[in-house]
């Protein structure tokens, strides 16, 4: 077997202990200039995973989706991705908890399939998410605009508090960070299941108006919506555009992917993280989308009006029904709730960036700066240099760039698209590999459930949303005026990663990895050494008493 990725350094020490330090690994870093620290514990981890999958894409994005689509749509279409994401995550899942390297998912592209996949796949995430953190900073300005209009205060002075907030959170440390997500994914996971419960008792009479809702949205003015054409055609138009925005809601569950470097024992902590993802998406999304079907019809003209807002509780389908049921304190606590959800989004948008640039630097694939760690294990050159496109949010203060940077927007999101099918595709690659080499699944601390098939069918599915994603621009005509637009924005995002791959190869003369040539074993060891070191520590200390993990156990693992 080829061992491509090692690079040995002979100091003079002959030390066992200390030759993991003579040994750089591509991807794994274990210099105390460069390791980053596993501050992360089974708790954090847990939580930061849901965290990834609860945001503003349910509590904003289902209303358009609703007004446009019909309450069938949504139940099946966020049901179907719910199933899609499970089949990214068990697939990332399956790597991460047999080798949790520094460099994240990027490191496996590089390692098991290809590295140009892998060079790809980690510039266009980051570039993803030095877009993604100052919208989210923006959409907090917005939201604060529900309490304090524009005229009194300038937005850009929230958005630079915010901004320094999220900086002090990942400077200073793993476990400040770890922490932190886990009150507020804890306060994410409260929130929701509030409303859930909130939506049950209106749906079943409990609102001030004591009417008993059911399924009559369902019969009248109907399960499905018609988009942009009548009849069948138009049905299945709006059913689709429904599993577009399901999709993009998803996206940022594979948050615990980026996480497995800094995870304390991985083997155990990653795959449960995965296995209790799928019941996470059923309980919060899919009954979420069904009661919220159930209590505000796709025609009405309360939620046509949520659906133009920007950001905040006017744009939610949950204030709605509150609204139609004749409710009107709940505006302001869902106001409360979704500027949590949009900081703590901005937030672990700041943290995936700046890691996804470490992971980059570890693969060999960046300047070796950036994987440069202080003593707390913070990349803190990857960070700061991550941090400064924190500041194009200032472009939303000034209504003429707000355009511009919408455009950008709308550009990276393919690329959230693009990291799954890369997940994917590497899993699959993975699995040849390991059938050529004969590892059994017996051997693996978790297995994907459906294996190589799942793969292939979310597969198949990401593609076909990445293709269509912006479908409506070739339908209903006008395409010469706006649509243009949207086209280039929405789809060129695919040509520039398909440039990335092959520009990569054509430079650096790389190939794809044989499958009787992958490497699944080096750097397995050290991996191994330290989750035996933890386990033999942690058994050492006993159990200490921890707050969060009481507040876990007491009041939130239970849900699941």
């Amino acid at each position: 077997m080829k061992q491509f990725d090692v690079e040995k350094t002979n100091l003079g020490d002959e030390d066992p202990g200390a030759r993991d330090h003579d040994v750089h690994i591509v991807g794994l870093e274990t210099s105390p200039e460069t390791s980053l620290h596993r501050g992360l514990k089974a708790r954090h981890i847990t939580m930061i995973a849901i965290g990834g999958a609860i945001g503003t894409g349910l509590i904003i994005g289902t209303g358009k989706a609703l007004a446009q689509a019909g309450p069938g749509s949504v139940f099946i279409c966020y049901t179907l991705i719910g199933l899609v994401v499970f089949m990214v995550m068990a697939a990332l899942g399956e790597m991460a908890a047999w080798l949790p390297i520094s460099a994240g998912f990027t490191g496996y592209a590089s390692r098991f399939c290809d590295p140009s996949l892998g060079f790809a796949l980690g510039w266009t995430y980051w570039f993803k998410y030095i877009i993604v953190t100052p919208n989210q900073l923006t959409a907090a300005a917005l939201v604060i605009q529900y309490w304090v209009d524009r005229k009194d205060v300038n937005p850009g002075a929230f958005i630079a508090i915010f901004l320094v907030v999220i900086i002090c959170i990942n400077y200073f440390g793993v476990r400040f960070f770890g922490e932190f997500e886990f009150w507020l994914s804890s306060f994410k996971v409260i929130t929701i299941v509030g409303i859930i419960i909130f939506s049950f008792v209106l749906m079943l009479g409990g609102g001030p108006d004591h009417d008993r809702k059911g399924f009559r949205y369902w019969s009248n003015p109907g399960a499905f919506k018609p988009y942009i054409k009548d009849g069948s055609a138009g049905k299945f138009l709006g059913f689709w555009s429904c599993m577009v925005n399901a999709t993009f809601a998803y996206l940022g569950t594979e948050l615990v992917g980026v996480t497995v470097a800094e995870a304390q024992n991985p083997r155990k902590t990653i795959p449960r993280a995965i296995k209790l993802t799928f019941y996470r998406i059923l309980f919060f999304y899919c009954l979420s989308v069904l009661l919220i079907g159930m209590l505000v019809p796709y025609n009405s003209d309360k939620l046509a009006f949520a659906t133009k807002e920007q950001a905040g509780a006017s744009a939610s389908p949950f204030v709605v029904a509150a609204d139609i049921a004749g409710i009107k304190v709940l505006p302001h606590i869902i106001n409360a709730c979704i500027l949590v959800f949009v900081l703590s989004a901005s937030n672990s948008d700041l943290y995936i960036a700046s890691r996804t640039l470490y992971g980059l630097s570890s693969n060999g694939q960046a300047p070796a700066i950036f994987k440069r760690t202080d003593k707390r294990g913070v990349p803190i050159y990857a960070l700061g240099f991550s941090a400064l496109f924190a500041l194009l949010a200032f472009m939303n203060v000034a209504d003429d760039s707000t355009k511009v940077f919408g455009y950008f927007v709308n550009l990276t999101t393919i690329f959230g698209l693009l990291t799954w099918i890369s997940i994917l595709v590497t899993h699959i690659y993975w699995c040849r590999a390991r059938k050529a080499q004969n590892i059994p699944d017996e051997v693996l601390p978790y297995v994907a459930p459906l294996g190589k098939y799942g793969s292939y069918g979310a597969l198949a599915m990401c593609i076909l949303v990445a293709l269509t994603k912006n479908y409506d621009v070739f339908v209903g005509g006008d395409f010469g005026k706006e649509k243009y637009k949207t086209f280039i924005t929405g789809y060129l995002g695919i040509p520039i990663y398909l440039c990335l791959i092959f520009g990569h190869k054509f430079i650096k003369k790389t190939r794809g990895h044989a499958p009787h040539e992958v490497d699944f074993y080096t750097g397995k060891d050290i991996i191994d050494r330290e989750e035996n070191e933890f386990l033999a520590r942690k058994a050492l200390e006993g159990k200490k008493k921890d707050k969060g993990t009481w507040f876990y156990k007491t009041f939130v693992s239970w849900l699941f």
